[in-house]
């Protein structure tokens, strides 16, 4: 039957409606949209080619099977339709047609049931969010019941009895009452784009962080309001990508949830990078400490060239190895962390000075005191020029950077071992340490005695690089006993967590 005109959908009214010219007859209009919104503009039913009034009973018994539909996740809508004939007072130009004055007495033909299983990978990114500590929150136009059983399949709500609020519910609610809801397991369903703006205002002043999803027109308001606003890339209007703060793409879900594993995998490599770099601060230090506080009795063990070598050359290739470490196992087993926490943060400035840097420290005076012993120390007093001393700051220079290679290893894992994620799995840090080697071995060994006046290094014998090759495995092995007893520790935490809510239940 040709199509003349079309209403289209409105998400206030549920519903839209197409006119044809059937041949030889009349106009006739199909309306299709939300079963109840379409049941109450029904006034008979066509019943095995009978047309016959319809009654609340009968109201009742369809909205029933469209219940039974939609607890097995079906998405349903109402078919009905119309003759329109020129004696109801109806104009006959087209473009004089209205919702109000189409959509009435109208005749039910039908309910179709259709199937919208969600993306396979869809349950598993959410149960990703949930070990993180992302809570979801479905925001639908859905019929209820269908929305309640497509969150259970995909694990959105777990509890027996969630709150479902309506559109209109949602429109009556007061504030206080929204965010009492907002706590506990929620769907909102059967309501208006617009509306999510009263959502995400409500759990933004529950200092909550919100990101939100939409495509629509309407939806622009609560994107742009979010903290992180996401239009679909496939289905958005331009509106709506023009409001977020991100595009997605494949308009899917999963993606959402990776793009949040990998910003805190580089969240967490800049964190690692900095350690790294503030590691070889403390051992840097630790030298003109000693010379200090000796007065000189022990001369200065790393020269100022020295250290810029340190901090502008070995220590900056591998560095940048860091920077591209793959997510660590677990990174979305752990609550998101406080807007408030620097990047800073105490822990690993404690780390990077009172672990790494004091025992980069320890290193590098060992192997001070190492060669200077090698020449005749403590019976001869320490070395303060000529080419002893020259071999002292370069067997320094080279046991902190030493040091720093077991370091970067460390580095590379908060608390898992760095066997587990492959020790010579990251190519990047690999190149940094042939870099750093490369540079050392210039600085000690290449025969320019302008490099070595200016470097104040001579070169090293079998002994001292003896001492030096064991600096690694120590640094490492030592690094990951720490991490053995944290992990320790957190299992015991979990445990502990895990009794208590065993008694509470």
């Amino acid at each position: 039957i040709p199509r003349l005109r079309e209403l289209p959908f409105d998400s206030g009214r549920k519903r839209m409606s197409t006119i044809h010219q059937a041949r030889g007859k009349g106009r006739t209009a199909f309306v299709k949209g939300a079963p109840k919104e379409v049941l109450e503009l029904c006034t008979r039913q066509n019943r095995d080619g009978t047309l016959i009034a319809m009654s609340e009973q009968d109201r009742a018994d369809i909205m029933a099977v469209n219940d039974g539909y939609a607890r097995n996740g079906l998405r349903v809508l109402a078919i009905a339709a119309r003759s329109i004939a020129s004696g109801d007072g109806i104009p006959s130009s087209l473009s004089a047609y209205t919702p109000e004055m189409i959509e009435q007495d109208l005749t039910f033909l039908g309910l179709i049931a259709m199937v919208d299983p969600p993306r396979p990978e869809v349950a598993e990114a959410v149960k990703k969010c949930h070990n993180a500590g992302i809570r979801i929150i479905m925001i639908t136009g859905d019929y209820g019941l269908t929305a309640e059983s497509i969150a259970r399949r995909i694990g959105i709500i777990k509890g027996d009895h969630p709150r479902i609020v309506t559109g209109i519910e949602l429109e009556k609610m007061a504030e206080g009452e929204l965010k009492k809801i907002l706590s506990d397991e929620v769907i909102f369903a059967r309501v208006a784009p617009e509306q999510k703006l009263q959502v995400v205002s409500a759990l933004q002043e529950m200092k909550q962080i919100v990101a939100v999803t939409g495509d629509g027109v309407n939806d622009s308001p609560a994107l742009k309001k979010a903290d992180i606003g996401v239009a679909m890339g496939i289905s958005g209007t331009d509106v709506a990508k023009e409001a977020a703060d991100m595009i997605l793409t494949d308009d899917n879900f999963a993606s959402i949830v990776n793009a949040i594993e990998e910003g805190r995998a580089v969240y967490n490599n800049i964190r690692k990078f900095v350690l790294y770099i503030f590691n070889s601060n403390m051992a840097a230090a630790v030298p003109m400490v000693l010379y200090l506080f000796s007065r000189g009795a022990v001369p200065l063990p790393l020269t100022v060239m020295q250290v810029l070598a340190i901090d502008l050359g070995t220590d900056m290739v591998p560095a940048m190895g860091l920077g591209v470490e793959k997510p660590e196992e677990g990174i979305m087993n752990v609550p998101p962390r406080s807007q408030r926490e620097s990047l800073l943060s105490r822990p690993l400035v404690l780390k990077a000075f009172c672990w790494y840097g004091i025992l980069e420290a320890a290193f590098g005076a060992a192997a001070y005191f190492f060669l200077n012993y090698l020449h005749g120390w403590p019976e001869n007093p320490l070395a303060s020029s000529g080419v002893v001393y020259q071999m002292a700051t370069a067997m320094t220079l080279a046991a902190i950077v030493m040091a720093q290679v077991g370091a970067v290893f460390g580095c590379r894992t908060q608390r898992l071992s760095v066997f587990k994620v492959g020790l010579f799995s990251n190519k990047m840090i690999l190149i940094g340490i042939g870099v750093e080697f490369a540079l050392l071995a210039l600085l000690v060994y290449l025969p320019l005695p302008l490099l070595h006046h200016l470097f104040n290094t001579a070169p090293l014998g079998w002994r001292e690089w003896a001492f030096l090759l064991v600096i690694p495995p120590i640094m490492l092995a030592v690094d990951e006993v720490r991490k053995w007893i944290l992990r320790g520790w957190d299992r015991m935490q979990s445990n502990k967590r895990t009794a208590e809510r065993t008694d509470i239940v």
